[in-house]
């Protein structure tokens, strides 16, 4: 396929939203110049590139999520405590941690932006005003999140996404520049945000220090001391610095948990989702995906997603982007195994090697991808990773549905037993399915099942569902 088509744009599932349609040429809205009335994006005004990029993106992200999926969480920050750690799966960790840890998120945060501003953009054009779409699908997006998140799998992102979606829509009219640098602002501001935690939890670490210091030499220690001693000893120090025996007996009941039922698991996940879902976002979570959601708006605004900008240009992108961020990342992996991969290290500055080096390598991946749509090179996967992000909420919802099943005690209960290299191997099977049905799928169909109920939810009336044969027929078999 020429890659002329340029006219052609997102569905932004699951991470962000899609436009609305011009008016068709001819109907009554266009003739009398009135505006036209909100809908979703016409098959003629996708971004080939947005989706191809988008399909990337989230088979990349399944790399990440399977380990969340067959093992307790603590697995997915620290190799050493699951899933093998040894031989070839080393070398999968590593891999993945310089290629997808973190990227793959900034590349889907992005282009959550970047939708947005498409969304006003074409608007804008036709005098259609989408504050109240807008914020309707944020909301459905939030629904969707919670089910997902509660009754599916506590990896979701969507609530994540929607919680800075709604806030996202004040800055539709900035400039790219000031896009840019409220996104590097933003990002910069969890530097303080980090290092304050990591002192705060020094504090308390040396006060509950101090009170059984207190106590052992007979001495009372003030009433204020001995709350944060409790504080520590009860709660916070089992998360931050764990001795053996607490975490040999919460990787225990992790097991247990996800071997058993799904009322049991339902119920051992609700609270720390709430306490995600909420003091995590404050914390700095929600700042983290909106500097990149900030930063992909400024980019969309400049033309760096739809592969409009000069091959030079994307050349440099894919340059700096490997030659800094790549090297950037070995260097975090090697620090994170000499660290053993403690969360001490990392809240004392460790995290900053990939918050900021993924964000770089994302560039990279996004410059190297645009490269090749624009050469024409690889049509064959580059289309079939449009279909897959055309259908990118339905397909993200299919990974949660397929491995819960496939790992969890109420499906094939295979949790905690498939090391990296085995799990290596289910995400190319899952990926092979979704690049070979997607494509199948969008040439009877308008969009996936999830897209069709969230866009007949947004608008209020129920979608086309159906491909009629005067549509332009995006992508190939």
């Amino acid at each position: 396929m020429s890659l002329d088509v340029q006219a052609r744009g997102p569905e932004l599932e699951p991470t962000m939203l899609d436009t609305e349609p011009a008016a068709r040429e001819g109907s009554a809205a266009a003739v009398a110049g009135d505006a036209a009335p909100v809908a979703p994006v016409s098959e003629a005004e996708r971004l080939f590139a947005v989706d191809a990029l988008r399909g990337f993106a989230l088979l990349g992200i399944l790399a990440m999520n399977i380990v969340g999926f067959a093992w307790p969480w603590p697995a997915y920050d620290n190799p050493l405590r699951g899933g093998g750690f040894e031989g070839l799966d080393r070398v999968i960790w590593f891999f993945n941690h310089l290629v997808f840890e973190g990227k793959m998120m900034t590349i889907f945060s992005m282009l959550f932006g970047a939708g947005l501003v498409l969304m006003g953009e074409r608007a804008a054009a036709r005098g259609a005003r989408v504050g109240w779409v807008y914020y309707r699908r944020v909301l459905w997006l939030l629904l969707f999140g919670l089910v997902h998140a509660y009754l599916i799998w506590d990896g979701d992102i969507l609530v994540l996404y929607a919680e800075c979606g709604l806030f996202l829509h004040l800055f539709r009219n900035q400039t790219p520049r000031t896009l840019i640098l409220l996104g590097i602002a933003a990002m910069l501001c969890l530097v303080p945000i980090v290092l304050g935690i990591a002192v705060g939890l020094d504090a308390m670490k040396a006060t509950a220090a101090r009170v059984e210091a207190q106590t052992r030499a007979g001495q009372t220690p003030t009433s204020f001391d001995k709350r944060i001693h409790d504080l520590w000893k009860d709660n916070l120090q089992k998360e931050i610095a764990p001795t053996p025996e607490q975490e040999a007996k919460e990787w225990a009941k992790e097991l247990a948990v996800y071997r058993g039922g799904y009322a049991g698991i339902v119920k051992h996940r609700a609270f720390d989702l709430l306490m995600e879902q909420t003091i995590g976002f404050l914390l700095g979570a929600g700042l983290f995906a909106a500097s990149r959601m900030l930063l992909g708006m400024g980019l969309m605004k400049l033309g760096v997603f739809s592969a409009t900008r000069s091959r030079r240009f994307y050349w440099w992108m894919a340059g700096l982007g490997y030659g800094i961020g790549l090297p950037l990342m070995v260097v975090d992996a090697i620090a994170l195994i000499n660290h053993r991969f403690t969360l001490e290290y990392e809240l004392h500055g460790g995290i900053f090697y990939n918050a900021f080096g993924s964000l770089i390598v994302a560039l990279g991946h996004v410059g190297l991808l645009m490269l090749i749509i624009q050469s024409g090179a690889l049509s064959w996967l580059t289309r079939r990773l449009a279909a897959v992000g055309r259908m990118a909420l339905s397909n993200y919802l299919t990974h949660s549905i397929v491995c819960t099943t496939l790992f969890y005690g109420y499906g094939f209960g295979l949790f905690g037993t498939i090391h990296r290299t085995g799990l290596a191997a289910i995400v190319l099977a899952i990926w092979i399915v979704q690049l070979v049905v997607s494509p199948i799928w969008l040439k009877s169909f308008r969009f996936g099942p999830a897209e069709w109920l969230w866009r007949s939810l947004t608008y209020w009336r129920l979608q086309p569902m159906r491909v009629h044969p005067e549509e332009t027929e995006v992508v190939a078999a």
